[in-house]
């Protein structure tokens, strides 16, 4: 039985990359512990660091370069929970310059 929403995080094991999908899944289940109905880490090769919701792939490493937590949370909130806060994540960083 597959709860939804699902999320993947397909991590190459080549490139020792668990660590990094696990750190993101616990990221993502903290963050939305009531609106994920699953989450999945699934191995693969060849520098893969994808991340689907639902078979919609909302991430991938050779596209976009490893994600950003804040930008990563953005992307599924706006999917699975649009009217949702996410506290200082939902800041936007300016850079002051000095004069």
């Amino acid at each position: 039985m597959t709860r939804t929403p699902r999320l993947e995080i397909e991590y190459c094991t080549q490139c020792r990359w668990l660590l990094r999908a696990a750190w993101t899944a616990q990221e993502l289940l903290t963050t939305f512990q009531k609106e994920l109905g699953e989450v999945a880490l699934v191995p693969g090769t060849g520098g893969v660091f994808d991340i689907r919701l639902d078979d919609e792939v909302i991430w991938s490493r050779k596209e976009s370069g490893h994600p950003e937590l804040t930008e990563l949370k953005r992307l599924v909130r706006d999917r699975i929970a649009p009217g949702r806060s996410l506290g200082h994540s939902d800041r936007v960083h300016t850079e002051v310059s000095e004069p």
